[in-house]
């Protein structure tokens, strides 16, 4: 189910509703769905290697806390800025400035001008450091998105809104 950008975000406590939250692709939202986000965004961290692993290991532990509590939502959002931290990183260890692309495609006036905004991209500048930041958020990313219970919630969850649908 796509992720529905339509709510007032600002007026809904997701843990009191969790019904209205909707998964949707990748880390759609990490930065909208309260009080998640306020509770996991202080740790997301990934300068250095050392802050990296720090900040993985803490919002692992959140997301193993979510679980405890029956809480997709929760475990859905921790799982989201582990997968954040990788992506982030792993732009920053390709691109230096941490832009991929030359013009922001998504301030593009058309789709087409989108479409040619993605086509130039800005050269690599490879840097070790951020790449090794990137493959430790990627083993918490991954362990976090495989877990058995929280697969069963999503599971679930989703089934839930498809009753509601």
């Amino acid at each position: 189910m796509a992720f529905d950008y339509s709510l007032d975000f600002k007026k809904i406590d997701f843990r009191s509703s969790p019904e209205l939250y909707r998964v949707g692709k990748g880390e759609q939202g990490v930065l909208l769905v309260e009080p998640y986000k306020s509770e996991i965004l202080p740790y997301w961290r990934f300068k250095t290697p050392e802050i990296a692993k720090e900040s993985s290991e803490k919002i692992y532990e959140l997301f193993l806390n979510y679980l405890e509590q029956d809480d997709f939502v929760g475990a859905d959002m921790a799982r989201k800025f582990l997968q954040m931290g990788y992506t982030r990183s792993r732009r920053y260890a390709n691109h230096k400035s941490g832009r991929k692309y030359k013009a922001n495609p998504q301030k593009a006036g058309s789709q087409e001008a989108e479409k040619q905004a993605r086509k130039e991209v800005l050269p690599l500048e490879i840097d070790p450091v951020k790449a090794e930041s990137a493959a430790i958020f990627k083993e918490k990313w991954t362990l976090a998105k495989t877990h058995e219970k929280y697969l069963q919630l999503m599971k679930k969850h989703q089934q839930m809104y498809e009753k509601t649908e």
